[in-house]
């Protein structure tokens, strides 16, 4: 089997795009007014990129950030971001503070010892009872000064973002060097239909020519005009070297297109077209195929190209 041609490492060097897997996860925590928050960042195949966040009320201002964030470091696939309190009980803190309304309160108690005296009665009105009351408590939406949140919100998206990239770089990069082993196959596949359709054409225009010559023989005519014109007829329906052209061209464009990630982001769509023509030809080739040796090959060439699809499918 040939080497490959095209090495991929998954999270290694410094551009921003390389083959990436639509498959990824990536977390990170952040602080901001005192209280801590839960990043996730994960991913699934998509054909395009479907990006849904969810955060606390506290930080909804910040969500066309994340999302501006996101999808400068992804190009396709469903995203999910949720960013939540760090645990349970800071959920109300996240959002709110309760605020006393001191003055409303000794009301309250003022009333309820007139009403003892008045009654003669002990007050029975205890700081339970008290914050029940109406008016008394109430809570109130925390403020903090966009800035602060911008600057501790985008690093913390970013920490979470880059783990999630790497992510789905590393996992890009198996399945590029899985692809890339799988070309080599078929383009061994290749060689070898084209070796034997060779041999195929030969034979079958040698078959045509002996019975050509026993009809001759049979019946003393001998037509070479009607005897050149069978064997182009049989040789095109049988030839499958322009086939076998196409396969070559197809694979080294897709090798092309796999090194070319780097510089044009997001190539999975490319790769789908490209696997498409794949499929085309080798149906042709099974088509024309009359021996029992090229319809095996091409059984292998069809599972090699549907490998490499269900690869594709995750690649970004």
């Amino acid at each position: 089997m040939r080497e490959a041609r095209l090495s991929l490492s998954g999270a290694s060097g410094s551009g921003r795009w390389m083959i990436h897997s639509m498959t990824g996860f990536g977390r990170s925590r952040f602080e901001v007014a005192g209280r801590t928050f839960d990043i996730e960042i994960r991913s699934v195949n998509h054909r395009h990129i479907d990006l849904r966040v969810r955060l606390p009320r506290f930080l909804a201002e910040g969500e066309s950030l994340v999302k501006s964030m996101v999808q400068k470091g992804v190009g396709r696939g469903k995203v999910d971001v949720v960013i939540a309190p760090s645990s349970q009980s800071a959920e109300m803190s996240a959002a709110s503070v309760v605020q006393v309304d001191e003055m409303l309160a000794d009301r309250y108690l003022a009333a309820a010892r007139s009403l003892a005296r008045r009654g003669e009665l002990e007050t029975a009105l205890d700081i339970s009872t008290l914050m029940t009351l109406p008016g008394v408590t109430k809570l109130a939406e925390v403020s903090v000064e966009s800035e602060e949140l911008d600057k501790a919100l985008r690093a913390g998206v970013q920490e979470a973002l880059d783990a999630f990239v790497e992510m789905r770089a590393i996992e890009g990069g198996g399945l590029s060097r899985e692809i890339l082993g799988r070309l080599d196959t078929i383009e061994n596949l290749v060689d070898s239909l084209s070796a034997r359709a060779g041999q195929v054409l030969e034979v079958a225009k040698e078959r045509l020519r002996k019975r050509t010559e026993q009809i001759r023989q049979e019946t003393g005519l001998l037509d070479e005009a009607r005897l050149h014109q069978e064997i182009v007829i049989a040789a095109d329906r049988l030839d499958i070297t322009e086939e076998l052209v196409r396969l070559r061209s197809h694979i080294e464009q897709f090798r092309a297109v796999l090194g070319s990630a780097r510089e044009e982001g997001p190539v999975g769509r490319r790769l789908d077209f490209l696997l498409q023509e794949f499929g085309r030809e080798a149906n042709t080739v099974g088509s024309k195929g009359s021996d029992a040796s090229i319809a095996h090959q091409v059984v292998e060439l069809k599972s090699e190209i549907e490998r490499i699809r269900e690869q594709v499918q995750n690649i970004e």
